[in-house]
């Protein structure tokens, strides 16, 4: 009972102790600090991520209507087939 109740309290321990030391935050700053006085941080531009995601939207637009233009031959193809099937059936 006593090894029960010992481990009970260690994991509990543990779980509060873990999240706590993991969210540790930096010093606060004392006072106002204007924008120009901070370090810099990471930046990455805009332009080049979403002129890239445009054009590769716009590749998969044209890949998707080129699919469609093939098949849709293909359609063609079978339904000439067909009809001339037809029409070769007629005349016998």
């Amino acid at each position: 009972m006593l090894k029960e109740y010992c481990r009970a309290l260690a994991i509990a321990l543990a779980l509060a102790v873990i999240p706590a030391a993991a969210g540790a935050q930096p010093p606060a700053q004392e006072g106002f600090v204007p924008v120009e006085q901070l370090p810099g941080q990471e930046e990455i531009p805009a332009a080049p991520l979403v002129a890239a995601a445009y054009g590769i939207a716009w590749a998969a637009v044209l890949i998707y209507l080129f699919s469609i233009w093939r098949r849709l031959g293909v359609v063609e193809r079978e339904m000439a087939e067909v009809s001339r099937r037809v029409q070769a059936r007629g005349r016998t």
